[in-house]
């Protein structure tokens, strides 16, 4: 793996240091297979990025004949873990197919939709997909439901709201599972770039359905994190974010016009517990730019 060379301005770590978060990051060229990172390979929570190995696992479970991509569900009220986004905000039945259910997932983060899609896949062939494609390091058993029934039952709070209001006091963070890799969902930085590698390069599923979950990732709502680093109209910047109280993540493809093709992973976890905290959302693009700047100088040379 290449190292990060000095350069005028600020480092990565400049750039965590002055956000007030903890930061860990990988970047990889798709198609030379040039990497730089900080702390590449040490553990970092999820959060919501578990929704794009459920994507792949769904896909690939699809294109062999054990999912019907087609098939519609119904998801009641009562079926819904609370959300900010998409069929968790509503109040009547929805039903909808088990890959616009995958849409909604990825495009807005809809807590409700990736917890119906995680059941109709399962644990044991998530696991098995995560095995097939040696991401080690990866391991998901909960969903978004179960990570706040986690979070709730840790702080005793009955709230999200109540939970926020008491993250600040001494030792409850270190008490919280879900914020814990040992005993969450869990990555590093180079497993979900080997991930997004493998399915920008049509090796994670059949072509058909890789391009599929490329579209999902492309349209992407959120413009805050990774793709405030790139704001040119002829990049294109594909991802997934992640959030969980102080957990702010995200990882994508950014693609630039001469075909260049980088995959970056970057995971924070800010110092203060802070709801609204631009400056550690900043941080995921500023840091990503650096890494693809480096790799774009090193491809030069």
């Amino acid at each position: 793996m290449s190292a990060l060379r000095e350069r005028p301005g600020p480092s990565i770590a400049d750039v965590f240091r002055g956000a007030g978060v903890t930061g860990r990051l990988h970047a990889l060229d798709i198609d030379s297979g040039h990497e730089v990172g900080v702390g590449s390979d040490e553990p970092v929570v999820l959060a919501s990025v578990y929704k794009l190995p459920l994507l792949v696992a769904f896909f690939r479970a699809a294109a062999r004949g054990e999912l019907d991509p087609r098939a519609p569900v119904t998801l009641t009220p009562a079926d819904r873990v609370p959300g900010a986004t998409g069929v968790s905000t509503l109040l009547d039945d929805v039903t909808m197919s088990l890959r616009d259910l995958a849409a909604m997932m990825i495009t807005v983060s809809d807590n409700a939709a990736g917890d119906a899609l995680f059941a109709r896949v399962g644990v044991p062939a998530l696991s098995a997909a995560l095995a097939d494609l040696g991401l080690d390091a990866t391991h998901i058993e909960a969903d978004s439901a179960g990570l706040m029934r986690a979070l709730l039952q840790d702080s005793g709070a009955a709230s999200t709201a109540e939970l926020w209001a008491l993250l600040g006091e001494p030792g409850l963070a270190d008490r919280l599972r879900s914020l814990d890799p040992a005993r969450t969902n869990r990555t590093t930085p180079r497993d979900m770039c080997g991930l997004l590698g493998l399915l920008w390069r049509d090796e994670a599923a059949p072509a058909d359905e890789s391009a599929h979950m490329r579209r999902m990732l492309g349209l992407q709502v959120w413009p805050h994190r990774l793709a405030s680093g790139f704001p040119y109209d002829d990049v294109l910047v594909s991802g997934k974010t992640g959030t969980l109280l102080t957990i702010r993540n995200e990882v994508g493809v950014v693609e630039y016009p001469d075909g260049g093709r980088y995959a970056v992973a970057v995971f924070t976890r800010a110092h203060a517990p802070l709801a609204v905290a631009p400056q550690a959302d900043a941080a995921i693009g500023a840091a990503a730019r650096l890494a693809v700047q480096h790799l774009r100088a090193t491809q030069r040379r």
